[in-house]
């Protein structure tokens, strides 16, 4: 592992900008430009070449900013790598940025001043908008509810929604000894729960902070392995709580999260041409209670499977 080295200013900056790379190819200098053009600069930023050498290439042109620098690391995966640039900050502040995304110009000055003025507050969160593919031009909040004022029980029972671009406070996620290793997803809300689970309170500007970039390939798309992560996130906060009251909730979402993953496994028979045993499980199951298109669709399935390939697509609209 080895680490370009990084001038501090007279004073210190306030915040660090972690930037995990593999696979983001030229998107990383979009993800660069984003945090140069941020309206404090006060900031340092700290990208991890994930074991993806291409990565030195897109961020050398930014190496010279003393602001910037490349930690390169074997390839960990996504938590590792944020644990990494963690150890290596010295900032009170840490915010996370991804190599495909970009922070608004005012990213980092909203959530400090939200987070300075609420000492209790350990991590702090806006919305954000979309681009890229899909969805372009609306707000994650839209998919994904910040119903305030964000409590455990509403962030177990995503009634109150995390945006991934957050900044925290480093004593507040080095308390909780950062992000678990051994989630191949979700591992940014098992460490919101753990925030709030540990005291922490979040802070909450309402409106667009960040763009988030929709393309081919991301793991936000693979939803069966969101679906085994974020069952594993619940189930270790339901065991972690104990007798708390938020036990429940999470115990509620584990069973909820099940029923998901055998819809998902209903999709994947009729995927494979089992239209007629994947038909008979999403009726089992429900999903036509979901919305008046699915109870369509369904009517349409149980008549002719055959066309159930066809009608999958309603999954992205209900």
């Amino acid at each position: 592992m080895s680490v370009s080295p990084v001038s501090a200013s007279p004073i210190g900056p306030a915040l660090t900008v972690v930037i995990p790379a593999y696979g983001v190819g030229e998107m990383l200098g979009d993800a660069l430009a984003s945090v140069i053009a941020q309206d404090r600069p006060d900031w340092r930023a700290i990208v991890v070449d994930d074991g993806d050498r291409r990565v030195r290439v897109h961020v050398e042109p930014y190496l010279v900013d003393a602001r910037i620098s490349l930690l390169e690391t074997d390839n960990g995966g996504l938590p590792t790598a944020r644990n990494r640039a963690i150890a290596h900050s010295t900032t009170p502040y840490v915010a996370l940025l991804d190599g495909d995304d970009i922070l608004e110009p005012d990213f980092a000055s909203s959530l400090i001043a939200v987070l300075e003025a609420d000492p209790g507050a350990g991590f702090a969160t806006g919305d954000a908008t979309f681009f890229g593919v899909d969805r372009v031009g609306e707000l994650f909040s839209a998919y994904c509810p910040q119903a305030g004022p964000p409590t455990l029980e509403k962030l177990i029972r995503r009634e109150f929604n995390v945006f991934g671009l957050t900044m925290m406070r480093r004593e507040a996620i080095e308390g909780i000894g950062g992000f678990d290793t051994s989630l191949r997803s979700s591992e940014d809300l098992d460490a919101w729960i753990r925030l709030m689970a540990a005291g922490w309170r979040l802070a909450h500007v309402p409106r667009p902070l960040a763009r988030y970039r929709r393309r081919a390939g991301q793991m936000s798309g693979n939803t069966p392995v969101m679906l085994e992560t974020a069952h594993a996130v619940m189930d270790k906060a339901r065991r972690e709580l104990g007798d708390r009251p938020e036990a429940a909730a999470a115990a509620e979402m584990c069973r909820r999260i099940e029923r998901d993953m055998e819809v998902e496994e209903a999709f994947a028979h009729i995927r494979a041409g089992e239209c007629r045993v994947g038909v008979q499980m999403l009726i089992r199951l429900g999903v036509g209670e979901r919305s008046p298109r699915w109870r369509r669709a369904l009517a349409v399935m149980r008549v002719a499977p055959f066309l159930a390939p066809l009608l999958l697509r309603l999954r992205e609209h209900v």
